[in-house]
């Protein structure tokens, strides 16, 4: 797709949403869009390690960001192939290191996300020794540009509503956006798509649509991004750990206003807010608009 991104939501990808009648307030027959969502199995080696609910785009990224954000692949494991069975709903991450996580699977602990997110036991291993770059910068030129961008780009969001997403920065520039029921598994896409890119992190923004929650700021400093960007609000404790480890958090980014409730020496005031633009209406709301 052409654009400023490597990699960004294609709505027109037959499977990702379908049309549904129904009718509205006024007993009026209307026809929306809607996402849809089917299970994925994900196995790494031999051992099944969860099923997941997702749009059903990238399996290969989901799989690997999934794996790496729990800490089941280290950073100098050599994944050797990842088989992916549209048929069965399964993708199977092979690694040269044999694995095994009996334990570690009996750990898990559900998250406040969508579509019923769950992380294990002991995902914040390593949490308090990750050393966030101090010499990474957010312009405020760049927030504003960003959100801007992001929030007109096409996606399913604006097509179908009911669905989160998320984009890897650097600068100005959105790279790589991702969307899915569950604001984790868009997460997971973007973090396989490092993995399997070898693509740096200390440099880095990350933009989602989702509430700055505990699980959202883990996830982004277990990766290695400095700063922490949402449209959305901040829960206390996801506020209490960025600060912990040094993440710039900044929250209800729409058009010219955000917040900012840690890590604020990170950003540099580059230009007047008068001089930015408000959001368009159309962004402004999550849902769908109506299909055509």
């Amino acid at each position: 797709m052409t654009g400023p991104y490597i990699l960004q939501p294609d709505p027109s990808v037959p499977g990702l949403s379908t049309t549904v009648s129904g009718i509205d307030q006024n007993g009026n027959a209307v026809e929306t869009r809607v996402v849809t969502e089917k299970p994925l199995t994900l196995f790494l080696n031999s051992q099944e390690v969860v099923t997941m609910m997702t749009i059903g785009d990238h399996p290969d990224l989901l799989a690997v960001g999934y794996l790496k954000n729990q800490n089941m692949l280290a950073d100098d494991d050599v994944i050797t192939d990842i088989d992916f069975d549209d048929d069965l709903d399964v993708v199977i991450v092979r690694t040269e290191r044999e694995t095994d996580f009996e334990e570690k699977l009996k750990k898990k602990v559900r998250t406040s996300g969508c579509a019923q997110g769950t992380v294990f036991g002991d995902v914040m291993e390593g949490f308090d020794t990750v050393s966030l770059s101090r010499e990474a910068r957010l312009k405020t030129s760049w927030l504003y540009a960003l959100t801007r961008t992001i929030n007109t780009t096409p996606s399913l969001y604006l097509e179908a509503g009911a669905i989160h997403g998320c984009v890897l920065c650097e600068e100005d520039r959105p790279l790589v956006y991702m969307e899915d029921v569950g604001r984790h598994n868009a997460v997971d896409k973007i973090a396989g798509w490092m993995v399997l890119n070898d693509v740096p992190a200390h440099d880095k923004i990350f933009y989602t649509t989702g509430r700055l929650t505990s699980e959202m700021v883990i996830k982004t400093v277990m990766m290695g991004i400095p700063i922490l960007i949402s449209r959305s609000g901040f829960t206390a404790w996801g506020v209490e750990l960025a600060r912990q480890a040094g993440l710039t958090l900044i929250g209800r980014a729409r058009g010219k206003r955000f917040v900012t409730l840690a890590g604020q020496d990170r950003i540099d005031f580059d230009m007047d807010p008068g001089h930015a633009e408000e959001e368009p209406d159309r962004n402004r709301r999550k849902g769908s608009v109506p299909a055509r």
